[in-house]
């Protein structure tokens, strides 16, 4: 049995559901193909989440990022479709992706996207002295 590339997103339960906590993930291999040229892009997804009552697990989004890599995309529009499909997954009270892509042509990209749930409030940000 070998290990394929899949969009399948599995989940697991927070295990602290009544604290804000953020949860950083990199994944430095990313890639994707040119939808002009078919040729590969390589980029460093970031992602940073505050989990709601479910968490990505992460060999399944391994996998889901492998699935990436034969398909044409555009960097804006992988970046917003790797938001919506995990948000879809573990519906985040927050959650922020940047795609660093690496250099094409003299041009970098980098793309943002962000989600917020609407009934949650981020905690104050605690400023030490």
């Amino acid at each position: 049995m070998t290990t394929q590339p899949s969009k399948d997103l599995e989940t697991f339960d927070n295990p602290n559901p009544n604290r804000d906590y953020t949860i950083r993930i990199d994944v430095p291999e990313f890639t994707c193909l040119c939808p002009k040229t078919g040729q590969p892009d390589f980029a460093t997804i970031q992602i940073e989440y505050v989990p709601g009552a479910l968490c990505v697990e992460l060999k399944a989004l391994k996998l889901y990022m492998w699935a990436f890599r034969d398909q044409g995309a555009f960097h804006e529009a992988v970046t917003n479709e790797i938001l919506d499909d995990i948000v879809k997954a573990i519906a985040p009270n927050f959650m922020r992706i940047r795609a660093e892509f690496n250099v094409r042509g003299g041009i970098y990209t980098s793309v943002v996207v962000e989600h917020r749930n609407p009934d949650w409030q981020a905690p104050e940000l605690v400023t030490l002295p």
